[in-house]
């Protein structure tokens, strides 16, 4: 009886504690009102951070207070710490979007702002999809994309035609190994086929004075 008496208590302690904080935690956060937001906040996947921790691709605009005001407001998240950076983009070839890209012209993106919230409550991630749950979202055509503009930018480097030619070595390579199986012979080139006269032959423009190029001499 005693013990249940005190999780009685300990239950009528706690919501009201929660009915106390709630409004004042809620009072500390912003009032404006946003009906038709105009940016994007993504959540990126880290599982190197603890439960309680979640990390943000937020507007370089955004401060701290806005994505604690947003989570709360949106998601009713209460946010104990938040931590930003803004990370700076790599130098590429040509900017964004351009139909062909033009070697040696550099280009810069928009540095990204990456944010660390704390949270009080934890939150689990659900499995990562893999193998055909994948191709859902094209997952095949995705990544040959990204190959082939990998390729493409590697091609229009200085110094692009100094490195080897790694997928002709390997292609050459699995052909030797199917001549030295017999699985496959080899046949030389087959020789271009000769001229064939269809006909006597004919002189054409027997009128045309051709001026000497050396008339001195």
């Amino acid at each position: 009886m005693a013990t249940k008496a005190v999780q009685a208590v300990e239950a009528a302690t706690s919501a009201v504690t929660r009915t106390i904080e709630a409004p004042l935690f809620k009072k500390r956060l912003g009032t404006k009102q946003v009906f038709l937001p105009n940016f994007v906040i993504t959540m990126i996947r880290n599982p190197k951070l603890p439960p309680t921790f979640a990390s943000f691709i937020v507007p370089l605009k955004l401060n701290k207070l806005d994505l604690k005001d947003y989570l709360w407001n949106a998601y009713g998240v209460p946010v104990v710490g938040v931590r930003s950076y803004i990370q700076l983009q790599k130098l590429r070839q040509d900017k964004p979007g351009a139909l062909r890209i033009s070697p040696r012209k550099w280009f810069r993106p928009r540095s990204i702002k990456k944010m660390t919230v704390e949270m009080e409550r934890p939150f689990v991630w659900p499995e990562e999809p893999t193998g055909d749950a994948l191709e859902k979202w094209d997952n095949t055509m995705y990544k040959a994309a990204n190959e082939d503009k990998s390729e493409q930018e590697e091609s229009y480097r200085p110094d692009s035609r100094e490195r080897p030619n790694t997928k002709d070595r390997v292609a050459m390579k699995e052909q030797a190994k199917q001549f030295l199986a017999g699985e496959e012979k080899w046949k030389s080139t087959p020789k271009l086929e000769e001229w064939i006269d269809v006909g006597e032959p004919e002189e054409v423009e027997t009128d045309l004075d051709i001026e000497p190029t050396n008339p001195g001499r």
